[in-house]
């Protein structure tokens, strides 16, 4: 009777049914672990794949910079423009790029550089009638403030091509002396300059036993001005023309790296 009995309560429709909950949890509750996990995987490669590609923070650069201007109002006696030197002085941080682009893969980590500069020019011009109601030579002092935005569109490590456009204001003061006659003669202007150039730079490769090195290279820069608006508009002045900047370069943004690298091995020493 009791054999019976267990046999009936195993084969009971209520035993039944705990049964098959039982075999329902057993078979699906591994999956769903299985799944939480490879979800969590999932979030912390993502979180790892977003610190990975986050952008570097920007990278202060300044250089000097000396061009030759091709000014309309400047030329010999064959009629031929004679190059101006204008001396001076641009910094500027390197943007990283916010997305991945092949063409940025060698140098600073940047899609773009952006700034501002100072010019100044000293020029004796020997033409007599360049301002108005005068005969005499001048002397000119030009003085110019500048923002600019340098595209890069490549960098294969230690060579890069950008295009710089520069929007300037610049303030102009001519003097003229008469010493026969006594007299002497003042004009102030101003001026707004807009240039469009393109550039190449070439770093010189890093040397372990000689680390300044790299710190230096070589720069080409040609592009064209034009005048928004001239100083003194009765006369003959005129800056419209081409520039042209060939010389060496300096990569303060080079030696900044290095310096920063150096303190850090030195902490790690001292640890």
């Amino acid at each position: 009777m009791m054999n019976a009995t267990c046999r009936n309560r195993q084969m009971s429709p209520r035993n039944s049914i705990w049964i098959i909950c039982l075999l329902f949890l057993l078979t699906h509750t591994p999956p769903l672990v299985v799944s939480s996990v490879a979800q969590t995987r999932i979030e912390f490669n993502d979180s790892t794949r977003a610190k990975t590609t986050k952008p570097n923070p920007l990278t202060f650069t300044a250089s000097t910079d000396q061009r030759f201007f091709f000014f309309s109002d400047t030329r010999n006696d064959n009629g031929r423009r004679v190059p101006v030197s204008v001396y001076g002085i641009r910094a500027g941080f390197l943007f990283p790029p916010n997305h991945e682009r092949p063409a940025l893969q060698g140098g600073r980590s940047a899609s773009f550089k952006a700034g501002a500069g100072f010019y100044f020019i000293n020029q004796h011009i020997d033409r007599p009638g360049l301002l108005p109601n005068t005969s005499e030579s001048v002397t000119r002092h030009l003085r110019i403030a500048t923002v600019y935005y340098e595209r890069y569109w490549l960098r294969r490590k230690a060579f890069e091509i950008s295009t710089p456009i520069e929007f300037g204001y610049g303030h102009s003061r001519y003097e003229r002396n008469d010493e026969q006659a006594q007299d002497s003669e003042v004009a102030r202007g101003i001026f707004l300059p807009l240039g469009v150039g393109v550039s190449a730079a070439y770093q010189f490769p890093n040397i372990r036993w000689l680390r300044p090195f790299h710190w230096f290279g070589l720069n080409i820069l040609t592009g064209y001005r034009f005048i928004l608006k001239k100083d003194i508009p009765a006369s003959q002045i005129n800056y419209t023309g081409f520039y042209i900047s060939v010389g060496p370069s300096f990569f303060l943004e080079n030696l900044t790296a290095d310096v920063k690298q150096w303190r850090q091995r030195r902490k790690q020493k001292k640890k």
